[in-house]
């Protein structure tokens, strides 16, 4: 349960970035933040990495309500 509380956490973090990056238009300048140095990166890039970890996310998320219903089925 703790892990897709965890999972369900960033889904909700990754969606407001993704949601802060389409109001930017190519004028903006965007950071990705990599160990303790901010590195300019290209606004489509910073989309694509959100769309991929999102789909990370949702996979991981599904995977664990699996998980659940087994230990359900199983507890019963």
């Amino acid at each position: 349960m703790s892990g897709r509380q965890k999972l369900e956490a960033q889904l909700t973090e990754n969606n407001i970035v993704k949601e802060d990056l389409a109001l930017l238009d190519g004028s903006n300048v965007v950071f990705k933040l990599l160990g303790l140095v901010l590195v300019k990166q290209e606004l489509g890039e910073a989309l694509a990495t959100v769309g991929k970890r999102l789909d990370y996310i949702t996979a991981g998320t599904k995977c664990c309500e699996s998980q659940l219903r087994d230990l359900e089925q199983q507890r019963e």
